[in-house]
């Protein structure tokens, strides 16, 4: 990056503003929003609504795949977090994919990440919008439409007020969930509610087996699983707004195990005891359903509040990720110039606004397919998101080797296991394309992937034609 891009790029922040050296960022994120934010990150719709459909798919099992999957998310995020201790950058994923693979792929991989964000946005305003029913009788696109200005309003104010409103957002749902299994536990042991006589962990295997739809229904469920774990990398696009990078980041990250064991599997086997999984529907937030199973209708109404607010603080994230990714990209003369500018408050207004301008397709989708909308963003966002973690992977392989031999520094955060935990990783994620190719709702992502990859081709060789004499297209 050169240091005219940078200053193309610094749009008149205030002088007396903490910086990020180079990218003209405010450090305004501190150590307990950085922590809930990679709490929260990784609990939203994929939790709280796909859960419905993947328990319908595997029953109880869903809970091992669960399990799997969270280690592999594990592998992802300590392989991330090497790379962030060697050198954090708001960038993230595009800046180490154009270091360690060259421009092209740090091209494709900053635009790729984009495009998922923006259509997890649109999917998290689908569940949004998906949860509102529950109360009032209105039109999905209706919703979707507010929301969508609500949240793009929000992303209007400064970075620290970002943090702190992501925070509250994240402790809903933290407390949310912890208040279910303690329930949930209660049930078990107490045997209150109208579940209470026929509450037992015996659940998890009495109604078909703990794979009573044989392993195969649980393979096809990762895709659904891999969506729930997708924003965990989130963390990596806020290295360049916090106040102590080298410190914050390594802890929220080896909270990764914990944050899986407790809200995903805790929350599953909780719920799967104290009502059998053939009980739930896709469609249907199983914490909703348990909690009517239960006949604890103010439950439900709280739980349906709860996961609206999940859905609303995802994409929220999104907005802000969108901005981000866009600036890293044309600071590199990978995008408009436009992208460059920032506010007075630091904040890439250009960026965020073409980004939840796109967003927007998102009421259009529900206005149109109010049923299958959750199904197909679903899909198309799995297969983009996977791209980052993939790039993650291989950058930190590449980065492993050339620090071993000596010829970069070793990084102070270096990935257990590496570099096999790593290759493991990928193979899993093999795994998962390969379920999407069998599964015809998932399918369509793979359709959409070569002709997006055949977009970003044709667009590289333009810019590059056009500016032959940009650094950003040499090898480094």
């Amino acid at each position: 990056m050169t240091s005219a891009q940078v200053d193309n790029g610094q749009a008149g922040g205030p002088e007396a503003a903490e910086t990020t050296a180079g990218e003209g960022y405010q450090r305004g994120l501190g150590a307990r929003q950085i922590q809930m934010i990679a709490i929260g990150g990784a609990i939203g719709t994929g939790l709280f609504l796909g859960a419905g459909k993947a328990i319908d798919r595997a029953g109880p099992s869903l809970i091992l795949a669960y399990a799997i999957a969270g280690l592999v998310i594990f592998f992802i995020m300590r392989a991330l977090g090497e790379l962030l201790m060697y050198r954090p950058v708001s960038g993230s994923f595009s800046e180490y994919a154009r270091e360690f693979l060259g421009p092209f792929f740090g091209f494709v991989t900053g635009w790729t990440y984009w495009l998922f964000w923006v259509v997890t946005g649109i999917t998290e305003v689908t569940a949004a919008a998906t949860y509102m029913t529950y109360w009032w009788d209105i039109p999905q696109w209706l919703s979707a439409l507010v929301f969508t200005f609500i949240l793009y309003g929000a992303n209007l104010i400064s970075v620290k007020v970002f943090g702190e409103l992501e925070f509250w957002f994240s402790m809903v749902k933290v407390t949310a969930i912890v208040g279910m299994i303690l329930i949930c536990a209660g049930v078990l042991t107490v045997g209150f509610s109208d579940a209470g006589d026929t509450a037992t962990v015996a659940n998890l295997w009495n109604d078909g087996g703990f794979f009573p739809e044989g392993i195969s229904g649980t393979l096809m469920t990762l895709q659904i699983v891999m969506f729930a774990f997708l924003a965990v990398e989130l963390v990596g696009v806020t290295a360049g707004e916090s106040k102590d990078p080298e410190t914050v980041l390594p802890k929220a990250i080896n909270t990764v195990p914990w944050r899986i064991a407790v809200f995903y599997v805790g929350a599953l086997i909780m719920i799967l005891s104290v009502v059998p999984w053939s009980t739930f529907k896709p469609g249907v937030s199983p914490f909703v359903a348990a909690f009517e199973q239960m006949g604890l209708g103010i439950g439900a109404a709280i739980v349906n509040f709860v996961v609206l607010t999940a859905a609303l603080s995802s994409c929220n994230s999104g907005m802000y990720s969108t901005g981000r990714m866009l600036r890293d990209l044309a600071l590199n003369g990978q995008g408009p110039k436009a992208f460059t500018r920032l506010t007075k408050n630091g904040l890439p207004l250009t960026g965020t606004t073409f980004s939840a301008a796109l967003m927007l397709v998102g009421v259009w989708i529900n206005y149109q397919w109010p049923g299958d909308a959750f199904t197909y963003v679903v899909s198309f966002a799995t297969i983009s998101g996977m791209w980052a973690w993939i790039m993650i992977l291989v950058c930190q392989i590449r980065y492993r080797a050339r620090s071993d031999r000596g010829e970069l520094p070793r990084s102070s955060f270096r990935a257990p296991g590496a570099p096999f935990s790593s290759w493991f990783a990928l193979a899993f994620i093999g795994l998962v394309v390969v379920m999407m190719a069998i599964d015809k709702d998932a399918r369509i992502s793979l359709y959409c992937a070569p002709l997006w990859g055949l977009i970003l081709g044709v667009s590289y060789l333009v810019l590059k034609a056009r500016n032959p004499e940009n650094a950003s297209f040499a090898k480094r």
